[in-house]
């Protein structure tokens, strides 16, 4: 145990590693700044060039190099480098740069890197749990390097973004993830694990890759799969009792039955599923305040009805319900429409999550349709004339040109929010949403794209992201101690973005903070979420002023300590 490193209060790290095996932890590793005393001390003289340098040169070097690549892919693949070389210097840059680096470490650039993850996978980072190894579970998990993890985020890589099975590669997703944790809400690095599950991949392309890194097998299913994760997450109850575990990019057949299984067991959540609908609601919330029309007057049409799409549905059904409608007129202001067109009953078999949200056979029956027996999306803008359109389809140009004009003939400020990753698979481009519309749409996507000139000014296209979300939520859960994470917890966190939303002050201000204020939102939202919380009795109460010095407490800043040898 003589090379655990401490951090006493005094802000002084000890250690006993010296030279290369100093130099070699990323997170200990502080490159050309160590000190001349540091370097004595700790036997690196002749391992490091001469000159003695600091976090801010360094951080003024590394972003010189980042930008001279020529793709998004060299910069994402240079980050990942970084991350594992230094992961205060990575950190630094992050926070410094973040509207110009989130886009390369998340979407959407972790798209590419995921399904070209084998290529540059150098060093380890996170566990790969595979299917082989199961026996092994607990033996992986219980190396002393972890034991301070208080945050997990796993996947089994089956649907990545809007790109499908990426195997193996879906560790990319974990690792993206968790480094938003800590950019975006300070959360100590050495708390964060990300996990693969790996349980094969029916990828084609993956399996005939000689250099795949993944288990070469199709995916295991049922009985098989089930028993694997409940050893999993039985194994990560045992270790960490108190862990956050976040359960990332899971295919619809799995994602929400996962959660379901275990959301009362442990403190979980699934993003896709509540972290895009916490800030979609958000999003939506903010939107309202400009157009003007209350929530529960909104008709919203929701294109995908995988795990994301259910989930903002029923989200914003509560958040409805709350803003005085019933459970049943709440449902009844929802058009949700999957591959075969609008979920209603009479026209096809409805099953599984989405079939709450189908429409009843009388409320369609007097529709005018292009094609008898099946409504699609335009059928939806004639007949309903949606004031607000989700699209968490992954299926680019989803939102077409007709639909959207036809949408824009009946409402004065169009809601548009094609929200599929990465960009590749967004369903509408947001300079051809505000063309059809006549730049009169309120437009959010999921991935960053540049402001929209129109008519002389510059229409900012607001990045819905989960990042304004679930950073905070994670924060507010290590901070309170909370025990579960509930679906009000996350209607608070959405609430919170939206109260933080420019356009309250401004109708033609965007509708979300600048991303260089994700820190500030992060610990709004953690503020939120932890009183309701403590109002659910999820986490202990404590007062105010308690609650912010310990969200406070958590919140981990990039910069280099002075090293004391043990």
């Amino acid at each position: 145990m003589s090379q655990v490193v401490h951090s006493p209060e005094s802000g002084i790290i000890e250690t006993a590693l010296t030279g290369v095996d100093l130099i070699n932890r990323p997170l200990l590793n502080k490159g050309t700044a160590f000190t001349e005393e540091e370097r004595h001390d700790f036997r690196l003289h002749g391992l490091l060039p001469p000159s003695v340098g600091n976090l801010e040169d360094q951080v003024r070097r590394r972003m010189q190099v980042l930008r001279s690549f020529a793709t998004n892919f060299e910069r994402y693949s240079f980050l990942r480098d970084l991350q594992d070389i230094n992961e205060t210097l990575f950190y630094a840059l992050l926070v410094r740069h973040i509207e110009e680096t989130l886009p390369l470490v998340y979407t959407p650039t972790v798209g590419e890197g995921c399904q070209r993850f084998s290529e540059i996978w150098r060093r380890p980072r996170g566990l790969f749990l595979s299917y082989p190894n199961r026996h092994r579970m607990r033996e992986i998990l219980a190396d002393p390097r972890y034991d301070k993890v208080r945050v997990i985020v796993v996947t089994d890589g089956e649907r990545i973004l809007g790109l499908g099975d990426q195997g193996a590669g879906g560790m990319g997703i974990s690792i993206g993830k968790l480094s938003l944790y800590t950019a975006c809400a300070g959360i100590h690095p050495e708390a964060t694990l990300p996990i693969f599950l790996d349980v094969g991949t029916n990828n084609a392309e993956r399996l005939a890759d000689p250099l795949y890194i993944g288990w070469r097998n199709a995916r295991i299913r049922g009985a098989e799969y089930d028993a694997f994760v409940e050893d999993f997450v039985t194994a990560v109850h045992e270790r960490w009792p108190d862990v956050l575990l976040q359960w990332e990019d899971f295919a619809g057949a799995n994602a929400g039955v996962l959660l379901e299984r275990y959301r009362d067991r442990l403190c979980t959540f699934n993003d896709d599923i509540q972290g895009t609908a916490a800030v979609a609601a958000g999003t939506l919330m903010a939107a309202i305040g400009v157009t003007g029309q209350p929530l529960r007057e909104q008709r919203i049409c929701i294109v995908g009805a995988g795990a994301a799409g259910t989930g903002i549905a029923g989200l914003l059904v509560k958040a409805m319900e709350e803003d005085g409608l019933t459970h049943e007129q709440a449902l009844g202001r929802f058009y949700v429409l999957d591959s075969k067109g609008l979920v209603a009953r009479g026209l096809r078999e409805v099953s599984g999550d989405r079939a709450q949200f189908a429409q009843p056979q009388a409320a369609v029956a007097g529709w005018t349709l292009r094609e008898p027996g099946r409504i699609e999306l335009i059928d939806v803008m004639v007949n309903v004339k949606p004031s607000v359109i989700i699209g968490v389809s992954g299926q680019a140009g989803a939102f077409t040109e007709e639909a959207i004009r036809e949408m824009a003939r009946h409402v004065e400020r169009p809601i548009i929010f094609p929200l599929s990753n990465p960009t590749s698979r967004t369903e509408a481009k947001p300079e051809d949403v505000i063309a059809w519309t006549d730049g009169r749409a309120l437009v959010g996507t999921g991935s960053p794209f540049p402001p929209v000139p129109w008519n002389g000014r510059d229409i900012p296209i607001n990045q819905t992201n989960n990042s304004y979300i679930f950073p905070g939520v994670g924060l507010a859960v290590l901070a309170t101690g909370a025990r579960r994470v509930t679906d009000s917890m996350f209607m608070a966190s959405g609430r919170a973005l939206a109260a933080l939303s420019p356009a309250r002050l401004d109708p033609n201000a965007r509708l979300l903070p600048p991303v260089d204020q994700l820190r500030a939102v992060a610990i709004a939202v953690a503020e939120a979420t932890a009183r309701q919380a403590m109002t659910e009795g999820t986490a202990d109460p404590i007062d105010d002023e308690t609650l912010r010095a310990r969200i406070r407490a958590q919140v981990w800043e990039p910069v280099y300590r002075r090293y004391r040898k043990t």
